[in-house]
């Protein structure tokens, strides 16, 4: 038989029990059919299931028309579905129901800025940085996108600050050191934008890989002079967009200064399948037969480059460097007058060290 203290508990613990279920009702009883349908909404958002977001944003608008968060979030997923004209639509119905909302504002700024009109999104982003400061709101993607535009206006010392801010507000932004990347290529600080591009990389997740952070990176190493580095860096932007012809012929000249000649011809015969009137395929695939010392067909395609191209300065000279492999000096050195006469910087020190017989 149960004590009365026992029963006394058991019986608060049925009474407790009954409260938090009355309570849980209740809340529930709070909840509108709309506000469900926007809580479903943002979460197919979330996971990047943007159409089926719209279609229960719709519901939940036709359920209350004032819904402005609703309009806001319907225009977000507009915008990732890179229908600036349809978000743009609900944007100025989200203004018309709640003026001057710091999310309606910013996302106008980011909505122009990505549909081209960047003096409406200059002018947007100001106006969400001011409502921000007067808030205190702590917003990393308002000053990514001010980064965004500065960048463009090549206001690279501005830009570089936006991205710091954002950083501080959310550190783990791979867009925003992506950006900085780009930055510091732009500025042809190679060194900084390895760091920063390596960094981007090691943030972005295997899912959702960034391949404009591999090719600027593959760019910066190639400047460096680190061809292996180069190479590696192709090979994971080649492998995640394959077919093009300018990252191709990239790869190759990395390679050629790697001693990969085969490697690069095989490179330089697939561009040349996707673009047959390009001077400089021609041109490196001709030295990386000379570097395997096929110097009848290295000429070949030297040959066929300046054809292309008349004023191709550095054709002359890596056809002079052929030339003088084939014991052709004469012709080696004629080219490279030609090249000379073209402003090639190189050719007048060859010429110098190699010509100076045939100039007197």
């Amino acid at each position: 038989m149960l004590s009365p203290f026992y029963k006394w508990l058991l019986v608060m613990g049925m009474w407790l029990t009954i409260g938090r279920i009355m309570a849980q009702e209740a809340v529930a009883d709070t909840i509108t059919p709309q506000e469900v349908l926007y809580s479903k909404a943002s979460k197919l958002i979330d996971s990047a299931k943007y159409k089926e977001g719209v279609v229960l944003l719709k519901k939940a608008i036709k359920l209350r028309p004032d819904y402005w968060e609703a309009f806001n979030k319907m225009a977000f997923a507009k915008i990732k579905l890179k229908d600036y004209k349809g978000a743009e639509k609900d944007l100025l119905k989200a203004e018309e129901i709640a003026p001057l909302n710091y999310e309606t504002i910013k996302l106008k700024g980011i909505n122009f800025f990505l549909s081209g009109n960047y003096k409406e999104a200059k002018t947007m982003l100001d106006t969400a940085l001011y409502v921000l400061t007067e808030e205190k709101i702590e917003d990393a993607e308002l000053y990514y996108y001010r980064a965004q535009l500065m960048f463009l206006g090549k206001s690279y010392k501005s830009a570089l600050e936006n991205c710091e801010v954002a950083l501080d507000y959310r550190p783990n932004y791979p867009e925003v050191q992506l950006l900085k990347g780009q930055i510091r290529f732009a500025q042809k600080e190679y060194n900084h934008a390895v760091r920063e591009l390596s960094t981007a990389i090691d943030k972005m997740p295997e899912t959702n890989r960034e391949y404009l952070a591999y090719e600027l990176r593959a760019k910066s190493k190639f400047e460096l002079g680190d061809y292996k580095g180069a190479v590696s860096d192709w090979n994971v932007y080649i492998e995640g967009i394959p077919g093009e012809e300018q990252s191709l012929i990239s790869r190759a000249a990395a390679k050629i200064n790697t001693g990969e000649n085969t490697s690069a011809i095989i490179d330089l015969d697939d561009a040349i399948k996707l673009n047959g009137k390009n001077p400089v395929s021609y041109c490196y695939r001709g030295v990386a037969k000379g570097g395997n010392k096929q110097y009848v067909e290295a000429l070949k395609d030297l040959d066929f480059s300046i054809k292309l191209k008349f004023d191709y300065a550095a054709a002359y000279v890596n056809r002079a460097a052929i030339k003088m492999a084939s014991k052709d000096k004469r012709g080696a050195c004629a080219d490279l007058e030609k090249a000379d006469g073209l402003g090639d910087e190189l050719a007048i020190k060859l010429i110098e060290q190699y010509c100076r017989d045939s100039r007197n």
